[in-house]
């Protein structure tokens, strides 16, 4: 999306839109950062992101924009400092930044065109003297130093903050080939640091049937078919290092059943937000050949207060929403496993109404599907969705803050998880975040952990034989709404709250429930942080109120201290009976994260978290 100034507003989908944007960093003493020794790249597994060594991260993240409009810096640059906005982001567990910018800045870069920054020098003493493109290069050490990932979002041709109403990446003396040459330049300066890890090839492309140009989707070689445009730019960057996340976002149209793309009447074409169609993908699916494995797939979605879709009339909720227009857009996509999903652009004012309960509804998609997401946006002066910062620039809207906070990714004990391995979110020390060694228990373990105390007594020999080490909790959402239906789906997360490794064979989560059914209970795994191949799933019988019969679930691996796995799956009858869940023990109605004693955890056969039934 781009967004204005408050004194504009932006079209999308026939609605009003704008953008803006600006901020700065320090000096490089050559070109860009450090050599990365390969560390911190990313790639996709089916519609997981994984790091080099197939451990799963969750990009959750937020928009800044600047780069992208006629000031040629980040917005807020004149009010607030670059490095506090960057280190807040971070310590607020903000672990990707979109950075939007547009082709003519990123030419006129390449051609030694930079140009003063015009940020508030007195607020920003360390960028006194530096031009933009410096700035930039600035603000990138601040990220590695905070331990933040960047992702580039060509956003618009021109440097305008009107420029994202154009629906095509090329206009006036910007053409197609100037787009990719630009991509080239941008990804050759950066391809050793590893701080920027993404590249959004086109932000938004669109157009309404009777429009030109306007963007469409097929298998032709068209000046104006995306696909192959995001292909093109994708497999060239690729080329330079082939590192790089792609991200392909969606279009606005897509012809119907039996029409095509001759078609001028918009009756034929199924249409939704500008980027956020994705229709395509399961006709003519993007190809990066031997790079398929980099390819992400990035949707837009917006709510009624952008504009007032024909979905928000009547009654609407979650349900109508997946089923009418996110599912045959994009989740398609992530469900089917095809590839990963990031929504690029989404948010807005909480407003109490239905644009709230539209945010609602998303954010609780985002969380039970761990969709990577880019929050729209930092940025007070979006005019249409206002920001996480206040219009000073310096102080957070902390409502809005603590609605997006539920979807960072954390650990069981709250900390933010990065995606740098040795970096901990928020940087050399942080108390709220950490790196993805230690996350995952590759680096120094737990930062808070207490020393061990010198003057405890030695271990009595004699003493029998410990128990497997470890303590944990099981945290529980409830991942399926009705009561009365025949899927009983709850998402497990076990937590590893000790101090030492913990071997997964040894634990036993149990779930308790009621079987009304009369069918034999079966456990289907639809993602588990192991990979599903690794859990074993049983059952057991036993006679308590709000429960007959408990689901047991044991995994193959360890779990690290402070680390948490997650097991997302549906009991069902053989019979496909309903189940009515309305007083199963172990069931919770909240569907964020939540400490759960109802739902047990054994270790080595002794229960070490929990209360059974009785």
């Amino acid at each position: 999306m781009g967004r204005l100034t408050p004194l504009m507003s932006r079209l999308r989908a026939g609605a009003a839109a704008v953008a803006l944007g600006a901020t700065a960093l320090i000096p490089l003493t050559s070109s860009p950062a450090a050599l990365a020794a390969g560390g911190d790249w990313l790639h996709t597994d089916g519609n997981r992101i994984v790091d080099a060594a197939g451990n799963e991260v969750w990009l959750t993240g937020a928009n800044w924009f600047g780069f992208n409009t006629s000031e040629r810096v980040f917005h807020g640059l004149w009010a607030a400092n670059i490095e506090d906005v960057t280190r807040a982001m971070a310590e607020r567990g903000i672990n990707i930044v979109r950075v939007p910018i547009s082709t003519q800045l990123l030419l006129e870069w390449r051609d030694g065109q930079e140009a003063p920054s015009g940020v508030n020098e007195y607020v920003n003493p360390e960028l006194t003297g530096m031009s933009n493109l410096e700035v930039f290069d600035y603000w990138l050490q601040l990220c590695e130093e905070y331990g933040l990932k960047v992702m580039l979002d060509v956003h618009s041709a021109e440097a305008d903050n009107s420029g994202h109403f154009y629906p095509v990446w090329y206009k006036g003396d910007i053409t197609s080939e100037d787009f990719y040459a630009a991509w080239e330049w941008v990804t050759e300066r950066y391809k050793n640091n590893d701080t920027i890890v993404a590249a959004d090839i086109k932000n938004e492309p669109h157009g309404k049937a009777d429009e030109s140009p306007r963007a469409k989707w097929d298998d032709s070689t068209d000046v104006d078919n995306f696909k192959h445009v995001c292909e093109t730019a994708g497999n060239r960057i690729l080329a330079i290092n082939p590192n790089m996340l792609i991200l392909c976002e969606g279009i606005e149209i897509y012809p119907k059943d039996g029409q095509d793309w001759s078609s001028t009447d918009g009756r034929d074409y199924h249409s939704t937000w500008w980027g956020g169609n994705l229709r395509g993908v399961a006709d003519h699916p993007v190809d990066l050949g031997a790079h398929q494995d980099q390819l992400v797939y990035s949707p837009h979605d917006y709510g009624p207060a952008v504009f007032q879709q024909d979905w928000f009339e009547g009654e609407w909720n979650k349900q109508t929403l997946t089923t009418d227009v996110w599912r045959p857009n994009w989740l398609y996509i992530h469900e089917d496993g095809t590839a990963p999903l990031l929504i690029g652009e989404w948010g807005g004012f909480l407003d109490g109404g239905d644009n709230e309960k539209w945010m609602e509804a998303l954010r609780s998609l985002i969380i039970e599907e761990r969709l990577h997401h880019t929050f729209w946006a930092l940025n007070p002066n979006s005019g249409d969705t206002g920001g996480l910062l206040g219009y000073d620039w310096v102080t957070w809207d902390e409502e809005k803050y603590a609605f997006l906070e539920a979807a960072l990714w954390q650990d069981g004990n709250g900390r933010f998880i990065g995606l740098d391995h040795e970096v901990p979110l928020g940087g050399a020390g942080s108390t709220t975040g950490l790196s993805l060694n230690q996350y995952y228990g590759g680096g120094s373990g737990d930062p808070t952990d207490p020393p061990t105390d010198p003057t405890d007594p030695p271990t009595d020999p004699t003493d029998p034989a410990d128990p497997p080490a470890g303590e944990v909790e099981v945290h529980y959402r409830n991942n399926s709404a009705s009561a009365t239906d025949s899927q009983i789906a709850p998402g497990l997360r076990l937590v590893n709250t000790g101090s030492s490794t913990v071997d997964l064979s040894d634990v036993e989560i149990r779930y308790y429930f009621s079987n009304e059914s009369g069918g034999a209970p079966q456990y289907a795994c639809d993602w588990a942080q192991v990979d599903c191949s690794n859990v074993s799933a049983s059952f057991g019988s036993l006679s308590a109120p709000g429960a007959d019969t408990y689901l047991a679930l044991t995994l193959a691996g360890s779990l690290a201290p402070g680390a948490t796995t997650e097991i997302q799956g549906r009991i069902h009858a053989s019979t496909w009976a309903n189940f009515d869940e309305s007083d199963d023990y172990s069931r919770g109605d909240n569907t964020d994260w939540a400490a759960n004693p109802a739902v047990t955890a054994f270790l080595g056969g002794t229960l070490v978290w929990g209360v059974p039934p009785a």
